[in-house]
């Protein structure tokens, strides 16, 4: 309806003189109004129309293709998300597992080496026993044969002694018998 009367009041003004153009202004003659009004209309319907059916589409298409792949980003981001979490649960999970199979494994480890260690300090004590027992019957057989043999001893040192002393050789038996008897009295105080 504007359009309407604005293009009505431009027919009335070309026909009236309603401005001179006696000021020098070619724009102010009515008699250019028309082709003023023609170029005005044909320049700006070849601007809107270059506008809305080349320019506005492609910046259209261009701002949907944008709002797309923003979205489409987004939901990319949201499934890796997911994902990750899904991932970080199970790495938890499997840490979580493996902590606990280091403490079997653990357990275990310290349990088979107590068992080791016991079973071999049993046999060192065994063996130590077994070398005690049998270093003490060595000590006792080299005391009872140490015995005969200091009784041998004392019985050639105290018949050398009395003949030295006396002069005379005496009986070895006798001697003997009381470096014999001198030890059995003497013989628990050693053994």
């Amino acid at each position: 309806m504007k359009s309407f009367l604005s293009f009505i009041l431009i027919i009335v003004s070309v026909n009236t003189d309603l401005y001179a153009a006696e000021a020098g202004m070619p724009q102010l003659d009515p008699t250019y109004w028309a082709s003023q009004v023609f170029w005005l209309i044909l320049v700006f319907s070849i601007l809107y129309i270059s506008i809305a059916k080349f320019y506005l589409p492609k910046i259209k298409n261009n701002l949907d293709n944008r709002e797309n792949k923003i979205k489409e980003d987004l939901e990319d981001a949201n499934k890796f998300k997911d994902q990750s979490e899904i991932k970080l649960k199970e790495y938890e999970k499997i840490l979580e597992n493996a902590k606990k199979e280091v403490s079997k494994i653990y357990l275990e480890s310290k349990n088979n080496l107590d068992k080791e260690i016991r079973s071999k300090k049993d046999k060192i004590e065994k063996e130590i026993e077994n070398e005690i027992v049998k270093a003490h019957r060595e000590i006792t057989a080299l005391k009872k044969n140490s015995i005969t043999s200091i009784q041998n001893i004392s019985v050639n040192i105290a018949g050398n002694i009395i003949e030295n002393l006396s002069g005379d050789k005496l009986n070895e038996s006798s001697v003997k018998a009381v470096v014999e008897d001198v030890s059995k009295k003497n013989l628990d105080k050693y053994l």
